[in-house]
């Protein structure tokens, strides 16, 4: 007699409950409850339903964790909220200073910390809605990431479903995704004997983790979770928890693994304790940690300090200094960049520095030689930047041998021979033959990375290959490459050369803000190229725009507004741009990028008046915002007004607003409107 299926429903919902719970006790609190034996006869049984009743599968069951196939890319979503990063502060004299600050912004207020290990991982933000996982992101420039979901979902720690029994609409939660030590020890150690290139750090490996296509490969590594941050939107925090502990005490609720090692710390002496403390006992964790994050208890203050244009003004990251070790300068190399410039790096005789093998570091400039006085032959003190890029700290002349040579930066070009220049007032050394190999090399790999035009498989070695052989000079030649052409190039068949051919064409379809970040502008990075994008939504508008013009942009400096006017003063970019149009890039702004159009229409119609001192922003730059998103600034109150902008020290014009009933916005108010 056939099981009914209101039994076999009841049974499903039983069996998932149970291996929820099982999996929070083992993964989250570290405490099982039943035996593994238990739990894989459990996840078989509902493994075995699922499979034969598929319409009883639900997104948040446990089997769902894991993909059945990779997917083809990841998309670009707009975060909720912006991940902000953290100012940093070295030392505790430079916490002091950053407490001055904020006192001064709230002289009233009792000084209250939590402090919490700074994991060394990736940031994630995760949505919820209804209390069900319906999306992981990586942080991205922390406006925009890449949606990651099925590779969230493979992490144990992070529940695909709130422990709430009314789950509010919406719940968002950021938190760090890394790998344990063991792990991180264990995955190279697979690698090494497979003979793949082993990964640098654990923070390198979670990183790389996120990103890879197949969800099983992600399942496999046992990447880990750590939340730190709660907000439910549409409601106010302070209605949820009042303070950063209680949040904290909410994730652990709903579900999540919380680092346990936080403490409430209600002085500056207080917090320097904990920071000494766990600056030796941090050595025994099985997991990296490279500072503690500070952060104020109250939720309502925090709301009241707001931001920086970067940073929040009521947290802070209070970092250990980089991993030391001593070594030789075995010799001087020089290396030409993209835009080329020329850096000297040192190279050294291998030492172990922050679990890594080091053999080279740079030097920057020449400025930097000459405050070291480094000779080749010296013994330098080396350290990770950022435990990442290693740098030479210091050099040891008591140690230097008699016969040790000084560095001097070459007065030719090594790539092309050409005489490099330097300009007055600047430490930069450069190469300034646009045909440089080192140059053009530079240019197209960066021209085909993942934040410009995204070509998959033009890695150096082949970018190094058409250089050698004369196939491109710019990377406008890419567009007219063959298949032929391209398969004569070396371990370059057929299907792989016809498929490079076809991502280069698919690369036209990439919206104008990665075209302009590919160009390789100086000082132009990923996010200023969105801005920019936004601002001047055609190639032609930017490039007939003034200095003036493109640094009244919000976050756009003097700096950045001149390099942009310089690069298209030069003719051969002006031809490669015209290149490029015939070649079909997309030069303006499409319906593909909608957020620049909503960002316009946004104050259509609405009338702004600015009033007093605002934060971060000059009032020059709150009127361009403004007058970006459609809106008008004037500078009397009346009953057409729409918002009054207020800062410090507001005069009149706050009290006439208050007696018209006007909408009042600080300036953290108008950015969020503009995020949102």
């Amino acid at each position: 007699m056939q099981q009914p299926m209101s039994e076999i429903h009841q049974r499903v919902q039983q069996l998932r409950e149970q291996v929820r719970k099982a999996s929070y006790a083992y993964y989250v609190l570290d405490a099982p409850v039943i035996s593994d034996e238990v739990y894989d006869r459990l996840y078989r049984e509902l493994q075995e339903l699922e499979t034969k009743y598929p319409e009883l599968i639900s997104p948040d069951s446990p089997t769902q964790r894991v993909g059945e196939k990779p997917v083809s890319q990841f998309v670009s979503v707009r975060h909720n909220i912006p991940l902000y990063s953290l100012e940093n502060a070295f030392n505790i004299e430079e916490f002091a200073t950053w407490q001055e600050r904020w006192l001064r912004m709230a002289p009233s207020e009792p000084v209250a910390y939590v402090c919490e290990l700074k994991i060394d991982g990736s940031a994630l933000a995760l949505t919820y809605e209804n209390g069900i996982l319906v999306r992981g992101a990586t942080r991205g420039d922390g406006i925009a990431g890449e949606e990651i979901t099925q590779n969230v979902k493979t992490i144990r720690s992070i529940p695909l479903r709130l422990n709430l029994e009314n789950p509010p609409p919406s719940v968002e939660v950021r938190g760090e995704a890394f790998l344990s030590l063991a792990v991180f020890e264990q995955i190279n150690q697979e690698r090494s004997r497979e003979g793949e290139a082993l990964f640098a750090n654990p923070r390198n490996a979670a990183a790389g983790t996120l990103r890879q296509l197949d969800s099983r490969i992600v399942a496999k590594r046992r990447l880990d979770f750590f939340a730190y941050t709660l907000h439910i939107p549409g409601r106010d925090d302070t209605d949820v928890a009042r303070t950063q502990g209680e949040s904290l005490e909410m994730l652990q609720e709903m579900g999540f693994r919380v680092n346990p090692n936080r403490k409430l710390c209600r002085s500056l002496e207080e917090v320097g304790e904990y920071y000494d403390l766990w600056n030796t006992e941090r050595l025994k964790l099985p997991y990296m940690t490279d500072g503690v994050v500070v952060k104020i208890n109250s939720l309502a203050l925090q709301e009241r300090l707001g931001f920086t244009q970067k940073f929040p003004r009521w947290a802070v990251a209070l970092k250990y200094p980089a991993e030391e070790a001593p070594t030789r300068v075995e010799a001087v190399t020089v290396q030409v960049g993209r835009t080329g410039t020329l850096t000297p790096v040192a190279e050294l005789l291998p030492v172990q520095l922050a679990l890594t093998t080091v053999s080279r570091a740079t030097l920057h400039n020449s400025d930097r030689i000459a405050e070291l006085d480094l000779h080749i032959g010296d013994t330098v003190i080396v350290r990770k930047a950022g435990e990442i890029i290693p740098e030479v700290v210091r050099v040891l002349p008591e140690l230097r041998p008699a016969n040790a040579q000084r560095f001097q930066m070459p007065a030719h070009c090594p790539e092309c021979g050409e005489p490099v220049v330097r300009e007055a007032g600047e430490a930069r050394t450069a190469c300034v033959n646009a045909s440089c190999p080192a140059i053009l090399r530079g240019s197209l790999i960066h021209w085909a990375s993942r934040d410009a035009l995204d070509i998959n498989g033009m890695g150096e070695k082949l970018v190094q290959q058409m250089v050698d052989r004369h196939l491109v000079n710019s990377v406008a030649d890419l567009y007219d490459l063959t298949a032929a052409g391209v398969a004569s190039l070396e371990r370059m068949g057929k299907k792989s050369a016809e498929k490079l051919v076809a991502a280069i064409g698919e690369s036209k379809k990439q919206p104008w803000a990665r075209v302009l970040y590919g160009l390789g502008i100086r000082h132009v990075g990923s996010v200023n190229a969105k801005i920019l994008s936004e601002r001047f939504s055609t190639v032609e508008l930017l490039s007939e725009a003034s200095p003036p013009d493109i640094s009244a942009v919000y976050g756009i400096g003097e700096e950045i507004s001149l390099s942009v006017w310089q690069w298209f003063r030069v003719p051969a970019n002006q031809m490669l741009i015209e290149r490029l149009r015939a070649a079909g890039l997309q030069l303006a702004a499409t319906v593909e990028e909608p957020r620049g159009k909503e960002k316009k229409l946004l104050f259509a119609g609405k009338t702004f008046v600015i009033t007093g001192t605002l934060p971060t922003m000059k009032r020059d730059e709150a009127k361009a915002l403004i007058e970006g998103a459609g809106g008008k600034v004037t500078g009397s109150v009346s009953s057409k007004t729409d918002y009054l902008l207020v800062g410090e020290d507001a005069g009149s014009k706050l009290k006439k607003a208050e007696e018209l009933g006007i909408t009042l916005l600080g300036e953290a108010d108008l950015l969020k409107m503009l995020e949102g």
